[in-house]
């Protein structure tokens, strides 16, 4: 039964994620999220519901407009997948509890926030906001242990990049910093911490995949922000087993 009311959750996590398309893109940009309605960027052909079924519409269409026949970028249907994938994972780990909430507005906020860094290099204040305030008001009624641990990794979280920053002189955008508030508030402190740790060795490791691709790649900055998400996932659904496994390893 679990598996069944999973696969419903995967069914509105690719058709959110479409959505977060929408509002990843633009949202940055200063435009609404509902007009003007979907279209091809390049032909302006606005879109119809064959083309806007999530993930099926990019294979039946072969990944190309139907009207000019421009590719369609692969990231559409892979953001769609991933937040099909996650929805239907936060609903087999948590269950129907309060956490559930916290947990898909956490993937829904970390997946725009995707989108909007990969597309613009930004961390659009607009997502964070109301994003952040909502977890805040969830974690008021599904507090972690100790309750202040979440008000404690936001401040940590939020100093650390503050401080890492100043010290690099600019090294750290604002919206990451501003990101691990929020990461905190989810997380607690030593998860927080932890992001940090793996968000800063994916990094490390996409950026030398990259150098090594591009010519130019010391010339273009790679957005961080997908780094963050990534690790404050896995934080968030293992990180206390893997923090366990690193301690015992030290002992």
């Amino acid at each position: 039964m679990e598996w069944v009311i999973g696969s419903f959750f995967f069914l509105y996590g690719i058709t959110f994620g479409s959505f977060f398309n929408v509002v990843g893109l633009r949202i940055p940009l200063k435009e609404s999220i509902v007009s003007p309605p979907s279209h091809c960027t390049t032909c302006d052909r606005r879109l119809t519901l064959v083309d806007l079924v999530p993930v099926f519409s990019f294979v039946f269409l072969k990944g190309k407009c139907r009207g000019c026949g421009e590719k369609i970028s692969a990231i559409y249907p892979l953001m769609e997948l991933i937040t099909g994938v996650l929805f239907a994972a936060a609903y087999l780990h948590f269950g129907f509890q309060l956490e559930l909430a916290i947990a898909l507005l956490f993937i829904s906020m970390l997946v725009i926030l995707t989108v909007s860094d990969l597309k613009y290099m930004l961390i659009p204040n607009k997502i964070l906001l109301p994003f952040g305030v909502a977890i805040f008001i969830l974690r008021i009624f599904s507090p972690l242990t100790p309750w202040w641990d979440s008000l404690l990794g936001a401040a940590v979280g939020f100093g650390v990049l503050l401080l890492i920053a100043i010290v690099s002189n600019g090294g750290m955008g604002g919206g990451d910093i501003k990101l691990f508030l929020v990461i905190g508030l989810v997380l607690g402190t030593i998860q927080t911490l932890f992001t940090l740790f793996l968000a800063s060795l994916i990094g490390a490791i996409v950026g030398i995949i990259f150098l090594k691709r591009t010519k130019q790649g010391r010339k273009t900055p790679v957005p961080f922000g997908p780094s963050i998400a990534v690790a404050a996932l896995i934080a968030y659904f293992y990180g206390a087993q893997l923090v366990g496994w690193y301690t015992d390893l030290l002992n």
